[in-house]
């Protein structure tokens, strides 16, 4: 079961442009209240705006919690995820 601010690990990546050994951190929380292509679009804008993110991915799960998967430069403070999604609608992390 995922803890309510995400599981995930470092990764060493390939920076866009070809540079190499860039240090990016990859989460994925489980989120409520995701329901259909307007929430994906909703909660990735606003998870895209945290400094650092450089792609989120949302898998809908029908009747569950979506995963959401956030690749970043540095990890994301639960508290910024929780407030983006906040800001994106009526969508909250997870409790375990």
């Amino acid at each position: 079961m995922q803890a309510a601010y995400g599981t995930g690990s470092g990764l060493r990546g390939h920076a866009p442009g070809g540079g190499k050994g860039v240090r990016v951190t990859t989460m994925t929380y489980a989120v409520t209240g995701m329901t259909c292509e307007h929430c994906v679009h909703a909660v990735t804008a606003e998870l895209s705006g945290l400094a650092g993110v450089s792609q989120v991915d949302v898998a809908l799960v029908p009747g569950g919690a979506a995963r959401v998967t956030v690749t970043s430069a540095a990890p994301l403070p639960g508290p910024a995820v929780a407030a983006a999604l906040d800001e994106a609608g009526d969508y909250r992390l997870a409790t375990a």
